[in-house]
């Protein structure tokens, strides 16, 4: 008796569009499918575990990764790599365990191109205007590092048909449920 493959999620979205509480949610009601790890340059801080919330390697050793081809995607933000393991990936399917990556879009393209059996799940605001509003509430970042953001949003928010299906998040309750519910019908598929 072979083992049936396990499944690829991800999830994708512009900062602030509330993807990270809705993937929490997710992986909450779902705790059989595998939240990816990624690999990063990024210093851990002191609440972070290696091996949970990223493997925190060096840089040598994340360009050494990137010369043999172990990444399935990866990329550089604010001076530091991010990318997302092929060994972490196949380990899990290959024993049957689906895996729910959060990352760029993209990331997200990246890894359709790796595996095209992934399913693609963007998650979108309202309107730029409103994705801008939630970005200044947060008040966590300079004006210059906002400017960014939005910058990098309004590309993301374009590239957003490029995915296989597109939620609206104008409440985040509803949304997360949406995501949720169209998570376990795929994951499921109908085997319940």
């Amino acid at each position: 008796m072979s083992l049936e493959k396990g499944k690829i999620f991800v999830v994708s979205a512009p900062s602030g569009s509330g993807k990270t509480t809705i993937v929490r949610q997710v992986l909450k009601n779902l705790p059989e499918i595998v939240f990816s790890v990624s690999a990063t340059t990024r210093p851990q801080r002191a609440q972070e575990i290696n091996g949970k919330d990223y493997f925190f390697i060096s840089k040598d050793e994340f360009l050494k990764k990137i010369d043999d081809g172990d990444f399935a995607e990866w990329e550089i933000f604010y001076d530091y790599y991010y990318g997302t393991l092929k060994s972490f990936i196949y380990s899990n399917i290959d024993e049957g365990r689906s895996v729910l990556l959060e990352i760029d879009v993209n990331g997200a393209l990246k890894i359709k191109e790796s595996f095209p059996e992934a399913i693609l799940v963007y998650i979108s605001p309202p309107s730029i205007e409103e994705l801008e509003r939630r970005l200044r509430a947060r008040a966590t970042e300079t004006e210059a590092d906002l400017k960014k953001r939005i910058d990098r949003a309004a590309m993301e928010l374009e590239k957003k048909f490029l995915f296989d299906v597109v939620f609206i998040n104008d409440d985040l309750e509803k949304a997360s449920s949406e995501v949720y519910t169209f998570i376990k019908n795929n994951f499921y598929g109908g085997n319940q």
